[in-house]
């Protein structure tokens, strides 16, 4: 813990002796972060897909490096933009002052990194505070040891250890992370971490982001495109054997199209992994222990009562965590694959008889972190964005709203709270200081006291017009 006191103070410091970095100092924090994705990609996935025993290097590329770089090379167009003060009209009553708001950076930046997508998961938020002009430290996690070293290595050669720096450790020293005096924490996990993450955090009032997970749903609705929905879940829900927090978690589908959706789903299945046993580019599940977990939901809902329909002809193979893809059908609501986020490639079916029956078992839930709509009458969308709650939405597709830098990424309600990503991301780890300036003729001096009948007529005034 002293350690760890020791570097925030170092970065309190260096901030309080630069508070405001000009563009040119955070272009450059924001060159060498990708000259370091760039340089080093075949490095960065070669240690990710070690830690979870196989992650193919496309998925690495695609879903990590990707946008990683796309994040930073948006910054580096838009972040001198985003530094400029942005006027604001005073009040009617206040003219001729004037009103602007100045960003200004909060300081350090703690950032808590999960494991399932632990390169973007740290590089994302790291470009929003470099961007802000903070500092910021970051805590890798346990689960992905060979990663979090070389990026801990990596970042020692790209950045002083004043500008950004690397911590590794167990669970104690999250912990221990957690409770530093931070000017903003941003942590990515579980639901259930979070609560002890943003416990920490107030001891010391530090403002948190929170991204969580639960339990996103997939609605097919009456006038999808059944093979095409069938697909874009397939394909959302199996990148990364579906260790993805907006995974989609379970799909509600009329009930006559059940039979028709799993035969689409196990036809998209053989097209994206063919001969899914051997295939290399269907990733491993990162942890024996996850690989446990996600067997047992699976074999309990088995055992209650749900139907396992397989998506391929693999067999699991503990040695390899190799966990082929099955839907369930006849689950309930008892079932632990209903209460708890999936995280893994098994996938819930729940039919239902009208549009509005599935809005309201969505309505019914908490607000999830993500919400796919598969539809083609734009009514009938408009219907359900109306009447749901979901951190970010993507309507006839899964996964790609968390793409866009212009969109806020977050949760809403027990799936986080605050977002981040581009713009947004400037803002949060930003304070819009709000500034008045006063002109140099006003009449703020009419309300001065003493309290007389000239004081009495301008409140009259302010209190009919204001």
């Amino acid at each position: 813990m002293s350690d760890l006191d020791a570097c925030l103070q170092r970065m309190r410091d260096a901030h309080a002796h630069d508070p405001l970095p000009d563009w040119p100092a955070r272009a450059a924090r924001l060159r060498a972060l990708e000259r370091l994705l760039h340089v080093h990609r075949a490095d960065i996935a070669a240690a990710i897909h070690a830690d979870f025993g196989n992650r193919p290097a496309e998925e690495t590329e695609l879903l990590e490096i990707f946008p990683s770089l796309s994040a930073v090379r948006h910054a580096l167009r838009l972040g001198k933009r985003w530094m400029r003060p942005k006027r604001r009209f005073a009040d009617l009553l206040f003219l001729p002052a004037r009103t602007e708001l100045r960003p200004q950076p909060l300081g350090v930046v703690g950032i808590i990194v999960p494991w399932n997508y632990p390169l973007y998961l740290a590089a994302g938020p790291l470009v929003d505070a470099l961007a802000a002009g903070n500092r910021a430290m970051l805590k890798m996690s346990e689960y992905t040891p060979r990663f979090s070293a070389l990026f801990g290595e990596l970042v020692t050669r790209y950045f002083r250890n004043d500008e950004v720096l690397v911590v590794n450790g167990d669970a104690a020293v999250g912990q221990a992370f957690a409770a530093l005096p931070f000017n903003h924490l941003l942590f990515t996990g579980s639901t259930a971490v979070g609560y002890h993450v943003m416990r920490a955090a107030s001891a010391n009032l530090t403002p948190v982001t929170l991204e969580l997970g639960g339990k996103s749903p997939a609605l097919v609705g009456p006038g999808a495109r059944l093979e095409h929905a069938a697909e874009r879940i397939v394909f959302g829900k199996l990148i990364n054997a579906g260790q993805t927090c907006i995974a989609p978690d379970y799909v509600l589908l009329p009930r006559a199209r059940m039979a028709e959706f799993t035969a689409a789903a196990r036809a998209a299945v053989a097209r994206l992994y063919p001969d899914l046993a051997r295939n290399a580019q269907y990733a491993s599940i990162a942890t024996d222990r996850h690989y446990t977990r996600l067997s047992a939901l699976r074999d309990e809902a088995t055992a209650a009562g749900a139907v396992v329909e397989p998506l391929t002809d693999a067999a699991p193979d503990a040695g390899r965590r190799l966990l082929p893809p099955v839907m369930l059908a006849n689950v309930r609501d008892d079932m632990a694959v209903m209460q708890e986020e999936i995280f893994g490639p098994l996938l819930p079916l729940v039919p239902y008889d009208t549009l509005d029956e599935a809005i309201a078992f969505i309505r019914a839930r908490a607000h999830p972190l993500a919400l796919y709509l598969f539809e083609t009458e734009q009514p009938l969308i408009n219907h359900v964005l109306a009447r749901t709650h979901a951190g970010g939405v993507t309507v006839n597709d899964t996964l790609y709203h968390i793409a866009q830098h212009g969109l806020p990424f977050g949760g809403v309600g027990s799936s986080g709270m605050g977002g981040y990503h581009g713009e947004a991301g400037f803002r949060t780890f930003s304070h819009l200081k709000p500034v008045f300036h006063q002109a140099r003729w006003n009449g703020a001096g009419l309300l001065n006291p003493p309290y007389g009948a000239r004081f009495r007529h301008m409140l009259d005034l302010l209190l009919r017009r204001g």
